[in-house]
């Protein structure tokens, strides 16, 4: 483990806790702590006692089973408190967030946050916080909801090399996306049913535009990659323009369509990709029976090979229990006056552009239906130095489509041969263009 804490602990006394937040999930944070008091202080040694909860609006948590006294509106002024050893953020966002737990941390408090936007898009400065004040900084709930990724990354892993890592991160988008394979349904329709069961937010923004899924992209990549990675780094597509039509071609060939968060190592280990898009897997891939729901992440290294991280990735309960894993870690550590890992940028590899990355395109084209159209279309590939691995029409006349799947070739080429194959006149139109994930030369 690390240094010493800079708070030392006296035998004895409670741990006293703060939360930040107490919606879905903070609830949820009160709840497991309140029923399981005695356990964990068996775990920890030492109990963990509530110094506040702190809300935005008094009166909307009465169901919650702890003394109303413990409600404050002040989070300021509860991150300060001296007696405060450690804090749990769950408010989500970038403000107030941030200047709470540097707040915290300033005052010797270790922090437990699932702020996977606040960590995506300024983590530099909250890592800088914890090393500078000797306290821990956990993140587990930020990425997955309940599975244990975090931890396995930043230390189960740490003695190997990590050259992918590969995911479904979202569980509303992975509903969505699972409902239009199985029931052929529309985008609209599939999201409908996606806020009536809760999965999706009145405003599914954040989720369906894949926001979510790059700031957790962001996370990984940066334990995976020992490198710096924020949000702004990663490319990003969301699944608002999948089409039915997208579904059923993937159907087709064997394949399912799933939004990605994709994290690679380039050959020479000297750049990293990070990207988050709509993409065609097989069927016979571990992500491709990732149903409803359910997040998966793929982990490829080294010396262990392919791992594969399953579970409940959204909602009060499982998020709750990552953040209580964390939080009794963080308390053995404060009990033993010792710190956890912080973060390691040892490696500050480059993170390469969109265009730079290899991949794949799956595309179909209504084509008119003469002779000469198959030598126009692969004229603009070759043009390209992009190679097709199958190529098949279907239907005829006005009817008429061609569907081409290529092999590896770079982003930038594949986007460039698309936007000459809308100039042809032999082609009406460019109906649909996907990335295909998870075929023998990726």
């Amino acid at each position: 483990m690390g240094e010493q804490s800079s708070k030392p602990y006296k035998p004895g006394q409670p741990l006293k806790v703060a939360l930040l937040g107490c919606g879905t999930v903070g609830t949820e944070v009160v709840r497991l702590l309140v029923e399981s008091h005695g356990d964990l202080a068996a775990r920890i040694g030492a109990p963990l006692e509530l110094a506040g909860i702190a809300i935005r609006r008094p009166g909307r948590h009465r169901d919650v089973p702890v003394d109303p006294d413990l409600f404050t509106t002040d989070a300021a002024g509860l991150v300060r408190r001296p007696d405060v050893d450690l804090v749990v953020e769950v408010i989500g966002g970038i403000e107030p967030a941030r200047s709470l737990l540097l707040a915290a941390m300033d005052n010797g408090a270790s922090v437990v946050t699932a702020n996977k936007a606040l960590l995506a898009a300024d983590g530099a400065t909250l890592f800088a916080a914890a090393d500078r004040n000797g306290v821990d900084l956990y993140y587990e709930a930020a990425v997955g909801g309940a599975i244990p990724l975090i931890r396995p990354l930043r230390e189960s892993l740490a003695g190997d090399r990590i050259r992918r890592v590969l995911g479904i991160v979202n569980g509303t988008t992975n509903y969505i996306l699972d409902r239009m394979d199985t029931s052929g349904v529309s985008f609209e329709e599939a999201l409908e049913e996606a806020q009536a069961l809760g999965y999706a937010e009145p405003d599914p923004t954040a989720d369906v535009e894949g926001f979510d899924a790059a700031a957790k992209a962001a996370i990984l990549a940066g334990l995976a990659f020992h490198t710096r990675v924020t949000a702004s780094d990663v490319h990003r597509e969301g699944i608002t323009q999948v089409s039915a039509t997208d579904v059923a071609s993937a159907k087709a060939m064997g394949c399912v369509v799933k939004l990605l968060a994709i994290a690679e190592l380039t050959p020479d280990g000297k750049r990293v990709g990070v990207r988050v898009h709509p993409a065609m897997i097989p069927r016979t891939h571990p992500l491709a029976s990732v149903r409803e729901a359910y997040n998966a992440v793929f982990v490829e290294s080294a010396a262990a090979g392919q791992l594969m991280f399953y579970g409940a990735g959204a909602g009060g309960a499982p998020t709750a229990s990552a953040v209580l894993g964390d939080l009794v870690t963080v308390a053995r550590n404060r009990v033993r006056g010792h710190r956890g890992s912080g973060e390691s940028t040892y490696a500050s590899v480059e993170v390469h552009p969109m265009g730079d990355t290899l991949t794949r395109y799956h595309i179909s084209l209504d084509v008119v239906d003469r002779a000469g159209v198959l030598a126009s279309v692969a004229d603009v590939f070759a043009r390209h130095e992009v190679s097709i691995q199958t190529v098949r029409q279907e239907g005829r006349g006005a009817d008429a489509q061609l569907v081409v799947v290529t092999h590896q070739a770079t982003d930038r080429a594949l986007t460039a041969t698309v936007e000459d194959l809308e100039r042809l006149e032999v082609v009406r139109d460019v109906s649909s263009v996907m990335r295909v994930e998870g075929w023998g030369d990726d």
